[in-house]
């Protein structure tokens, strides 16, 4: 056995892990560090994984003063004295989290909560932090001593490498991480999303759970295998992990009835049990042929979420309103839409509006039929959502991320603006959502699913027009074009309007084009959004309807 086996309970640790030959670690280089840890090479052998975790967390950037090993041997006997470790009560911020024993013998076990509350007591910051009981438990089994372990908890905890974010420390940095993978199975799960959407009172609810799948449900072998990568190529990997384990979920779970009464309950249990259905090599192979945005774009979704919780005063754990009831039944009334097929549009829009109440801003059966009124009604409102009824009583619509006013940016020329978050819809006579091209065919980006070249804060920017009055008001939009090395404009027509006309979408025809008189329409194929015709090619207006977004914390 090696010397990092104090703390491991062997008779509950796969075997393989001892009968392999031992090897060296001996690259350096990032290219080959991710294809090696995404290969398992060091999964294979005890010593070499603890040796690994080594080299790679002591090359994280850390703030100048980070407590090590020392430390450590330093306070443990004054915070924790003679009690028995088991009995000793756990921090606020791990929030009730579960503490996973893993395949720790009993003094790994008692070993995890004494480096919690030493941690505790050095990281005074540390507001809320659920997956640390079971980062500390993973890594004793590759430490020679608690103080070994707690040093390298503390170097993840402490990195201030702003463009490697590891581990949510406060309720702001979890909470908004919990909207944009919400955001992120919107995109990218939509047949898992629809299937949460029906059985669960409050998605989001199910949705911030996914840290937990990975640091508490996930069994030792699968969770050792993520944190492998997570620890060459950073927090992105536990996103595509947790969407690999819903796609997982929805395709073993599909038309079977729910185990329990609870969705959250049935895919923890998924989770805890996956070794039933799917191997590790097989949950990785998932996790990395989603073809994600960039790294820069998930960080421009995770501010703009940050930012939303902020503005409404989510700064610490509170009870959060159902997010269902955004769309209530008895102050909801629409010509067009139900209230069940509003809450099904309530449940495609990006999770910082989730939480607020539509609010209708123009109707043509109130404000009548022009296009100047159309305008006056909605600018002003960023998202909006506009929703037409054609007189053959078909049902479609559009989801629009920016402001009306920012097409006078082109002067008198019709000009498109918008961000890749614009999607448009039909409703009746059956249901389908189209969004931007590019986020189901990366492919058609000249520099393909992982586009770098993100803009600077340049005069382009859609925020720019008016005075910032935070810095984050400064950023730049999430999947904004210019973020991506697009084949040509025709991928990128989000919205445009003039005195004469609306378009939403185009390249090679238009998703919707509305006439001055809000009278006649024409729908057809467009290249931004690649869908079908909308509703008949060419229809009559009965209603149309424009909505805004409420914020109900702030009134």
């Amino acid at each position: 056995m090696d010397e990092y086996n104090r703390f491991v309970d062997w008779d509950k640790m796969d075997v393989t892990v001892q009968s392999q030959d031992a090897k060296e670690l001996t690259c350096t280089e990032f290219q080959e560090l991710k294809q090696l840890a995404r290969q398992g090479y060091w999964a294979k052998n005890h010593s070499l994984r603890a040796k690994a975790y080594h080299k790679l967390i002591s090359n994280i950037p850390c703030r100048t003063v980070t407590p090590d090993a020392n430390v450590y041997r330093d306070i443990v006997v004054k915070i924790v004295g003679k009690r028995n470790s088991s009995s000793l009560p756990l921090p606020e911020f791990v929030d009730n989290s579960l503490v996973p024993t893993y395949c720790l013998n009993a003094e790994g076990i008692g070993a995890v909560r004494k480096i919690i509350l030493c941690i505790a007591n050095q990281f005074p910051d540390i507001s809320f932090c659920p997956a640390l009981p079971s980062v500390i438990a993973l890594l004793l089994h590759y430490s020679k001593d608690e103080a070994e372990c707690f040093e390298q908890v503390c170097r993840i905890l402490a990195c201030n490498d702003p463009s490697k974010r590891l581990i949510d420390q406060t309720f702001l940095a979890f909470e908004s991480s919990c909207m944009t993978f919400g955001d992120l199975v919107n995109k990218y799960c939509q047949a898992a999303h629809k299937l949460m959407v029906a059985v669960s009172e409050d998605v989001l609810e199910v949705y911030s759970d996914w840290q937990r799948w990975l640091f508490g449900e996930l069994p030792m072998v699968y969770v050792a295998r993520v944190f492998d990568v997570f620890l060459v190529e950073g927090y992105k990997v536990l996103y595509r992990v947790a969407l690999a384990l819903l796609k997982f979920f929805h395709k073993v779970r599909a038309g079977q009835p729910m185990e329990s009464d609870s969705i959250q309950q049935d895919i923890r249990a998924f989770v805890r049990d996956i070794a039933k259905s799917v191997s590790p090599e097989r949950l990785l192979e998932k996790a990395f042929a989603i073809r994600l945005f960039s790294r820069k774009e998930i960080q421009l979704l995770q501010m703009a979420n940050e930012k939303a919780l902020q503005q409404k005063g989510i700064t610490v754990k509170q009870k959060r309103q159902n997010v269902h009831l955004a769309v209530h039944a008895e102050n909801f009334k629409s010509e067009i839409v139900s209230v069940k097929e509003m809450r099904d549009i309530w449940s495609w829009i990006p999770e910082r509006f989730a939480l607020c109440q539509p609010l209708l801003l123009f109707t043509t059966l109130e404000h009548g039929c022009s296009l100047s009124r159309f305008y006056s009604h909605s600018e002003g409102h960023e998202p909006t959502l506009l929703l037409i009824k054609t007189t053959a009583k078909e049902v479609c619509g559009a989801y629009l991320s920016t402001d009306w006013s920012e097409r006078r940016r082109g002067g008198n020329k019709l000009s498109f603006f918008g961000t890749g978050e614009c999607f448009v819809f039909r409703l009746q006579p059956e249901v389908e959502r189209y969004e931007w091209v590019i986020i189901k065919h990366p492919e058609l980006t000249t520099t393909g699913s992982e586009p770098e070249n993100h803009a600077s804060p340049a005069s382009s920017t859609l925020s720019s027009s008016s005075v910032p009055s935070h810095p984050s008001d400064r950023l730049s939009p999430f999947l904004s074009a210019r973020h991506f090395n697009l084949p040509s404009k025709t991928a990128s027509m989000f919205m445009a309007g003039s005195n004469e006309c609306i378009i939403i979408g185009g390249g090679d025809g238009q998703a919707l084009y509305l006439d001055a008189d809000l009278n006649h329409g024409r729908t057809s194929h467009c290249n931004t959004f690649n869908n079908q015709p909308l509703c008949s090619e060419s229809f009559q207006i009965s209603v149309l309807e424009v909505w805004g977004f409420r914020d109900t914390m702030n009134g």
